[in-house]
């Protein structure tokens, strides 16, 4: 954490936020000397902007920061790597900022991934009351855990690594895993996820948490963790498959979610559920035009191999529903299409139950996370016929594609639960302030709220 508590008698220098329709007004609450120098630099207070002020002896009296509304998480979050090291602390002078928010933006924009190198440089620190930090670690913490797990390329992060990441958050909350790896799946009645993993030289994997007091309303959270994709047989191209990595954000986010909900003591009875693999390439791959079992009893002839996600969660989505919990969350970069739709920033948001819909739009909203809704249009389930099985994994149309396979998903689902399936990004294509370029949390903290306001956190 790059936030610290507050203290009245330690040095830190003061940040002021100000718009341009109220820089006048704050320069002229400053010194003469540091107002012309702000104005000499040119400074008009844009947004992301910020400008030094020097004090009489050299030092650093203020930094002006160019801000846009006081409620957005991302004023500060380009400045901890771009200021000089030091401790820095709100000024009430200016625009009064949501300080929970800015000390978001501020941590998050402090990450750096230092796996394979050392950082570029120690970032600066945001001085806060001690209960806004309280309240902001185990958010920042869960952002980092995605961005972490999702950089990490796949030859550190296949389907054991990411067991053992969900072992790891277990123990640190007292819950308990178990993992049902190889063969064993199809012992224990998941075909489909061994199908899809089975042609990698590493084991498919189903990992399920469990945690929390069984008196309390059960909640099932399921991610797709599809370590690495190359499309099967049906092979991506070079472009496609670079990114391939993050193919198990869902996962990630699902795992995140875990811990926010434990480390909250959040009053549910906690399952998770990861299906694990790699599409690979090899023998024994799953091939088009196969017909395969899936937990549910339900067959799916396959009409591409790259459709992997929504098979895998199939069976995730069924064993999750038969514990019969209260609500049922899953998360998967299932979709080229809904990026096609949304485009990178908007994850695509489909229910079957209009209070869980409204909550979660609700939620992104207030925690400047936004969702986006995305129609469960029953007549697009015909896109999913098969002449030889009960249906296909892939549609026979192009359109609606991540319409279509939530549509899939939904008929493991059953009617009375309510479900809510988040077809997530997980990536950064470019560098904004506090969001690097790479791995990315997408409607975590939304989902988050929604949860502390459901059951009462």
């Amino acid at each position: 954490m790059t936030l610290i508590p507050l203290d009245a008698n330690a040095p830190a220098t003061p940040l002021v936020a100000v718009r341009a329709d109220g820089l006048d007004a704050v320069l002229a609450t400053l010194p003469a000397g540091a107002g012309g120098h702000a104005r000499a630099c040119g400074f008009s207070a844009e947004a992301g902007s910020h400008c030094l002020l020097p004090d009489g002896d050299g030092g650093l009296a203020a930094v002006l920061v160019g801000a846009g509304d006081a409620g957005d998480p991302w004023n500060l979050a380009g400045l901890p790597l771009l200021l000089p090291a030091g401790d820095y602390r709100l000024d009430p002078r200016g625009l009064g900022l949501d300080p929970l928010l800015a000390g978001l933006g501020w941590a998050l924009g402090s990450y750096q991934f230092s796996r394979y190198r050392q950082p570029r440089r120690a970032p600066a620190r945001l001085a806060l009351p001690v209960d806004l930090l309280g309240a902001l670690q185990p958010v920042v913490e869960a952002v980092t855990l995605v961005r972490d797990l999702v950089n990490t390329p796949t030859e550190h992060m296949g389907p054991a690594e990411l067991a053992e990441a969900t072992s790891r958050l277990a123990d640190r909350h007292g819950a308990q895993v178990r993992v049902i790896e190889g063969d064993d799946l199809l012992a224990q009645n998941f075909p489909a996820i061994h199908a899809v993993g089975r042609a990698s030289h590493r084991p498919p994997r189903l990992i399920e948490l469990d945690w929390g007091d069984e008196g309390h309303p059960r909640l099932a959270l399921v991610g797709k963790g599809v370590c690495f994709d190359t499309g099967g047989l049906d092979i991506k191209p070079a472009d496609g498959m670079l990114r391939m990595k993050k193919d198990m954000g869902g996962a990630a986010h699902a795992l995140a979610l875990a811990g926010l909900v434990m480390a909250g003591g959040l009053p549910v009875r906690l399952k998770l559920l990861i299906p694990a693999v790699e599409n690979a390439i090899g023998p024994d791959a799953y091939r088009p035009g196969e017909v395969i079992a899936t937990r549910k009893g339900l067959s799916v002839e396959i009409g591409n191999t790259d459709a992997e996600g929504r098979v895998i969660l199939s069976d995730a989505l069924t064993y999750a529903a038969e514990w019969q919990p209260a609500l049922l969350l899953d998360f998967a970069t299932l979709t080229g299409a809904a990026r096609i739709a949304l485009g990178p920033d908007l994850p695509a948001l489909f229910a079957n139950d209009e209070a869980l819909a409204g909550d979660l739009l609700a939620a992104g909203l207030r925690q400047r996370d936004p969702l986006w809704r995305m129609p469960l249009h029953a007549p697009y389930a015909a896109f999913l016929d098969s002449p030889i099985a009960d249906l296909n994994n892939a549609a026979a149309s192009k359109h609606a594609g991540c319409i279509t396979a939530a549509l899939f998903l939904q008929r493991f689902v059953p009617e009375d639960l309510p479900w809510a399936h988040l077809d997530v990004y997980s990536w950064n294509d470019g560098a904004r302030p506090g969001r690097p370029a790479g791995g990315e949390a997408q409607g975590l903290r939304a989902y988050h709220a929604m949860l502390q306001a459901r059951f009462g956190g």
